[in-house]
């Protein structure tokens, strides 16, 4: 396992988490076996927006020994009243539903306590209107709560409440599809959606993944918006390529498919390689780059994907992307302009004039 460290917060986060939508149709031994195998590979973040109240005990019976090693997400407005999720902004549901769900996990703490599932404005004025979030602040201030999360599909909502709250991670759908404006939550455009990634990585937000298989979508070539099928390790790479991700969330059901997600570390570089993606790039994505490294090896040594995501995230007002630039073995203006680059971007990137632009502007 891999972790990665949230800037806001310090928390140390396995690059793999998981999600716990269907977790509650296994036998409650088996999905405790499945929770146990994840944590002893090195999982540490679940998120818990559960498909049915069923799977809160399973967490309870599975994790509460080893409660302080690992980080949850619990969800204020993920109502399990009736059993099965369901989303209230009515603020004694809330109150009732989060101190159930306490209960159930066998702890007194939220690790990130998150404002749920905001993809209209209307529902970030309801969630403020009726107190919701101010509850968030008081059980923050008696260190109930420890750090704000918010989850959302939709970039432009993301944007303003960013601009309202300091939110500490945020949960959001990173896909290729979702990306390039396939599938039901693909919410804003290529470059509203760009821009959510690099503000976080700026801001020194993180982001957790859901959906990273677009719902199996991706997995099955006759519904994948690409014609085929991408495997779960070339998805969740694609989800950690992007700015500002520290966790992918996939969901599972299993001790084997634990062993599967885990072994994503085991997999050659050319298992990860998402580019065939290029094939079907959209007009507003053509020539932007995603860091996907397939024109890599370069011949003089060049990190090009890593180069080009520190240029972006400069222009986007990140300081410390500059300076992480500048500390590079090898800069853009040691490009040789051989063209093996050009050649191999599938995305349609003229890397090498790239590399140009971003040594004029760095100055080295």
């Amino acid at each position: 396992m891999k972790y990665r460290i949230n800037k806001r917060t310090g928390d140390r986060i396995s690059e793999i988490g998981m999600g716990s939508a269907y977790l509650y149709e296994a036998e409650m031994d088996e999905a405790i076996r499945t929770l146990r195998a994840a944590y002893e590979g090195g999982i540490n973040y679940f998120d818990l927006a559960a498909g049915h109240g069923k799977a809160f005990p399973i967490w309870g019976n599975a994790l509460s020994d080893v409660r302080k090693e690992v980080l949850y997400q619990i969800h204020f407005g993920a109502d399990y009243s009736k059993g099965d999720y369901g989303w209230s902004l009515d603020l004694d549901t809330v109150k009732r539903s989060v101190e159930w769900m306490l209960k159930q996990l066998r702890t007194d703490y939220i690790d990130y306590g998150f404002i749920h599932c905001q993809d209209e404005a209307s529902d970030w004025a309801t969630y403020q209107k009726h107190g919701i979030y101010d509850h968030i602040l008081k059980l923050k201030e008696s260190g109930v709560v420890r750090h704000i999360g918010l989850s959302s599909h939709t970039p432009s909502v993301i944007e303003r409440i960013l601009d309202e709250v300091p939110v500490d991670m945020l949960m959001f759908s990173v896909n290729p599809a979702y990306d390039w404006g396939h599938g039901e939550y693909a919410n804003g455009g290529v470059d509203e959606r760009t821009a959510v990634y690099r503000r976080c990585e700026k801001d020194g937000i993180g982001i957790s993944v859901m959906k990273p298989f677009s719902g199996g979508q991706l997995l099955d070539a006759s519904r994948s918006p690409f014609g085929r099928a991408l495997t779960p390790y070339q998805c969740i790479r694609y989800a950690l390529d992007k700015p500002g991700v520290l966790t992918v969330l996939p969901g599972a059901q299993s001790m084997d498919e634990v062993k599967q997600l885990l072994a994503y570390y085991e997999q050659p570089e050319e298992a990860l390689d998402y580019s065939a993606i290029g094939e079907f790039t959209p007009v507003e994505a053509k020539g932007k780059c995603v860091y996907c490294n397939h024109c890599c090896p370069c011949p003089a040594g060049l990190d090009i994907g890593l180069i080009n995501k520190y240029y972006d995230l400069t222009l986007s007002g990140d300081g410390m992307a500059a300076e992480h630039y500048r500390k590079l073995d090898k800069k853009a203006s040691d490009c040789i302009a051989c063209g093996h680059c050009d050649r191999r971007c599938p995305f349609h990137v003229l890397q090498s004039a790239r590399m140009r632009e971003i040594a004029s502007y760095f100055g080295v």
